[in-house]
């Protein structure tokens, strides 16, 4: 394909902070950006060339961003396949409705990973009330939405038939997955970058650690064995091949305690677990996601530092603005606020990377003005008279 230039107009569906950084990045390097979301204050909106405030599904919305736009990619998977399917009709979208589809939805996801030979946890599909004759076996279990969960949405932790019943009238009785618990060592994540050639480049491994569901910290590079690594980055790439991929693509693993790799689920853009590459590697995820969308070679993932990302949530902003001097005043520190004006429990408002010599040290040192910045919330809230 010929490639498209700096200074052409990029489209993007989706306005918070992933389609923030995709656009900073795509300013960098010369390109504009037109965002389409439907919240009038989107952290991407207001960095944006252009912003159309409609929904997603708004046809005419759709028409007037192809029009202006040589290539079209997303922020995030859900967006109606057919909304990628009618702009594709008119220009470049990547990556394409037939991954977004399959990405969306875990129904389709796991039985794609499996009909390519990858391992998924043991599950079952609950479309209605009553429990299939093989359940018994999948307890205990987590019972998830097949569509739009995200950040521990859309989960109950479920341990027999009755529990199961609950959690699904609680969930609203739509199509979900219940996924066997597995005894776990760890929870590991490859972010790759396939272009329209076919080649691939992968960022290191990263390591994940949760808390109520969301990423608390990311550490790269994961402390797990090489094989285990290069096993991890394998299966990744085979789910990008098979797809016929196109873009930035996260493969999110459970490493059991016998360091056998369980596919937990794909996403088919930059992820937060990503974050890290943009002050620790040659190429940040966003400018892959840029080059790939326009058919430019795939940047070096070389890793310049260890690094650790700890994301930060709106529950430190609860009593006052947190106090970035702590973060501020450490010279191999980086500061990343995503500019939503309603800081909320749970909801992602930035997140800060330390990097440093070695894994430890980062993790280490990172751990440490985690806490400090969660003491200092909890003593604006005490010393105000008030509590969580």
């Amino acid at each position: 394909m010929k490639p498209i230039l700096p200074g052409a107009m990029l489209g993007l569906l989706g306005g918070g902070q992933l389609g923030r950084m995709f656009t900073m990045v795509a300013h960098q390097m010369g390109y504009q950006v037109t965002v389409l979301d439907p919240d009038t204050d989107s952290p991407a909106g207001r960095v944006a060339d252009q912003f159309i405030c409609a929904d997603y599904a708004d046809k005419d919305a759709l028409a007037q961003l192809s029009s202006q736009c040589s290539a079209i990619t997303t922020e995030f998977e859900n967006i109606a396949a057919s909304a990628l399917s009618t702009l594709a009709e008119q220009c470049i979208v990547r990556p394409d409705a037939h991954s977004v589809t399959i990405a969306q939805n875990r129904i389709l996801e796991k039985r794609f990973l499996q009909s390519h030979g990858l391992t998924v946890a043991p599950f079952e599909v609950i479309e209605q009330a009553g429990c299939p004759d093989t359940i018994d076996d999948i307890f205990p279990g987590i019972l998830k939405v097949s569509q739009f969960g995200y950040d521990g949405k859309g989960q109950r932790h479920v341990d027999n038939a009755a529990g199961l019943a609950a959690a699904f009238n609680d969930l609203g009785s739509v199509p979900c997955v219940l996924e066997q618990k597995l005894p776990l060592k760890c929870e590991v994540s490859v972010v790759l970058a396939r272009s329209y050639d076919g080649s691939i480049v992968y960022f290191p491994v990263v390591e994940n650690q949760h808390a109520n569901g969301i990423l608390d910290v990311s550490i790269v590079s994961a402390r797990v064995s090489a094989g285990v690594a290069a096993n991890a980055r394998d299966m990744a790439g085979k789910i990008a091949q098979a797809l016929a991929y196109q873009g930035v693509l996260c493969v999110e693993f459970f490493v059991l305690d016998d360091d056998r790799l369980v596919v937990n689920e794909i996403a088919p853009r930059p992820h937060n677990s990503g974050h890290f590459s943009i002050d620790a590697c040659v190429t940040s995820q966003f400018e892959q996601q840029v080059r790939a969308l326009c058919g430019m070679p795939l940047g070096d993932t070389v890793l310049h530092q260890s690094c650790v990302m700890v994301n930060l949530l709106g529950d430190i902003w609860q009593s006052a603005e947190p106090d970035w001097y702590q973060l501020l005043s450490e010279p191999s520190v980086k500061l990343h606020l995503y500019g939503k004006t309603e800081a909320r429990p749970g909801r992602k408002m930035g997140h800060f990377t330390v990097l440093d010599a070695t894994t430890e040290k980062a993790l280490e040192r990172a751990l440490h003005l985690k806490q400090q910045l969660e003491l200092s919330g909890h003593a604006a809230m005490q010393s105000s008279g008030t509590g969580y």
